[in-house]
C-alpha cells in the first residue's frame, strides 16, 4: 500500500508530521481529517524501486491525454481544482500521479493553473504554458486544451508515420548485417584454409571478401576509436550554439530529407500561433514562443528577425517570405490572412495544407529510403554469395584436376 507523508495542525494547535499508509491520497487525507488533522498538506512518498521502474519523465502521450481529461471535467461543470484532484487520484502512472497532485497544492494556495504548470517545463513546452496562461484570461481554458491535445496527437501521429516506416529497412540492413558478419568471420576462413592446403588460388571475389575481413580483424580496435572520435567530437560540437546551427542547417540542406523537416517546422509554426493567437495571445508574444517552440537553430534565427522587422510595422507575411525559409504558399495564405483581419484562421488553414503536403514528404522520403537500403544490403549480401559460389566452384575446378 503506498505512503503518504503529511503535515497538518492537531486540535492542540500544533503542528503534526508523519506518515500514513492508504490506498490513494485522497483516502489519507479522510483518514487524517477523521483524527482531527486540519490544514494537511498530503505528498506521496516513493522507494527507490518506484524511482527505477517509473521514472521521473512524462511522456507527450500523457499531456495529451492530460489535456482531453481536464478539458472534460471543465466541460462538465467540474472545477479545475476537483478536475485535477480526480484524474490525479485515479491515474496509474506515479510521475503523473505526483505531478498532479503537486499541480492541486499549487490550486489549494491560490496559484493559477498555469503557474502551476510553470513547474514542469520539461513536460509543458512554453507554447503550452503561453496559450493555458491566455486561455485562463479569456475564461476559454477547455476549449484550448482540446485544442492542445489535438496538436499534441497530429505531432505523435506523424513521429508514428516515420518511426514504422523505417522500422522495415532498419530490420533488414540490421539482418543483412548479422548474415555478412557470420559468413566472413566464420564460412569464408574455412575456404581459405582449404584452397591452401589445395595449394591453390582463391577467385578474385573470395580475396577481396577476405581481404576485408581481415583488415577489419586486424584494425578493428582502430575503426572503433575513430568511430568515437568522431562521434564525441559532434556530441561536444552540438553542445555549442554555432555547431547546432551547422547540424540543423546540413540538415535542411539534405535533399528529400530537408524538405520534409522544413515542410514539418511550417506546419508546427502555423499550428502553435495559430493557437496562440486564437487563446488572445498578441502577435509579438506569440511570435517569440512559437520560435522557441521549434528549437531548429536556422529557424529561430531567421524568425528573430522577423519579430525584429514586424516590431519596425513591417507585417509578418513580408518578413517570412525574406526568411526563404517558408514556401511561397504558406506567406501567401499568410498574407491573406494578415490583410483581411483573418490571421489565425489562415494559420490554422495553412497549417491543414502542410499537414497533408509533409504527410506525403514523408511518403516519398521512406519510398525512397526503404529501396535505397534494399538494394544496398542486396548488393553486399549478393557481392558476399558470389565469394562464396566462386569459392566452392573453385573447390570443383581443383578436384575435377
Amino acid at each position: 500500500m503506498p505512503k503518504f507523508a503529511y503535515v497538518g495542525v492537531d486540535p492542540a494547535g500544533t503542528q503534526v508530521k508523519g506518515v500514513e499508509r492508504a490506498a490513494s491520497r485522497g483516502d489519507a487525507e479522510v483518514a487524517l481529517y477523521q483524527r482531527q488533522v486540519r490544514d494537511i498538506r498530503v505528498t506521496e512518498k516513493k522507494s527507490i524501486l518506484q524511482y527505477e521502474i517509473s521514472g521521473p519523465r512524462i511522456k507527450r502521450a500523457e499531456v495529451m491525454h492530460l489535456s482531453r481529461q481536464i478539458a472534460a471535467f471543465l466541460r462538465a461543470g467540474l472545477p479545475i481544482l476537483d478536475a485535477v484532484h480526480t484524474i490525479g487520484a485515479e491515474s496509474e502512472n506515479s510521475s503523473v500521479r505526483r505531478m498532479m497532485n503537486s499541480i492541486e497544492d499549487g490550486l489549494r494556495g491560490g496559484d493559477r493553473f498555469s503557474d502551476c504548470l510553470d513547474a514542469f517545463p520539461k513536460v509543458f513546452p512554453p507554447f503550452f504554458r503561453g496559450i493555458v496562461r491566455s486561455a485562463e484570461l479569456t475564461g476559454e481554458l477547455d476549449t484550448v486544451l482540446v485544442r492542445l491535445s489535438h496538436y499534441i496527437e497530429r505531432d505523435l501521429e506523424a513521429r508514428r508515420k516515420i518511426k514504422s516506416a523505417l522500422t522495415y529497412p532498419l530490420v533488414v540492413a540490421g539482418m543483412s548485417v548479422v548474415t555478412v558478419v557470420v559468413l566472413a568471420a566464420y564460412v569464408l576462413p574455412k575456404f581459405k584454409l582449404f584452397f591452401e592446403d589445395l595449394d591453390a588460388e582463391l577467385p578474385l571475389p573470395t580475396r577481396m571478401l577476405l581481404a576485408v575481413t581481415d583488415f577489419l580483424t586486424a584494425w578493428w580496435w582502430l575503426l572503433l576509436a575513430v568511430v568515437a572520435a568522431v562521434s564525441l567530437l559532434v556530441f561536444v560540437a552540438t553542445r555549442f550554439e554555432r555547431g547546432k546551427y551547422v547540424r540543423d542547417h546540413i540538415l535542411l540542406k539534405t535533399p528529400v530529407l530537408g524538405e520534409t523537416i522544413q515542410y514539418a517546422l511550417v506546419e508546427r509554426f502555423c499550428r502553435v500561433l495559430a493557437s496562440m493567437v486564437s487563446a488572445g495571445v498578441n502577435l509579438t508574444d506569440s511570435l517569440t514562443v512559437t520560435t522557441e517552440a521549434l528549437r531548429n537553430r536556422v529557424f529561430i534565427r531567421r524568425l528573430t528577425e522577423v519579430r525584429e522587422q514586424m516590431l519596425e510595422g513591417q507585417g509578418v507575411a513580408g518578413p517570412l517570405a525574406r526568411t526563404r525559409l517558408f514556401p511561397g504558399t504558406a506567406t501567401s495564405m499568410l498574407r491573406v490572412g494578415e490583410e483581411t483581419g483573418s490571421l489565425d484562421t489562415q494559420l490554422e488553414v495553412t497549417a491543414e495544407y502542410y499537414e497533408t503536403e509533409l504527410d506525403y514528404k514523408i511518403a516519398k522520403l521512406t519510398a525512397l529510403f526503404e529501396p535505397a537500403v534494399i538494394i544496398l544490403m542486396g548488393l553486399i549480401v549478393g557481392f558476399v554469395a558470389v565469394a562464396l559460389v566462386s569459392a566452392m566452384y573453385g573447390i570443383f575446378s581443383q578436384v575435377d584436376i
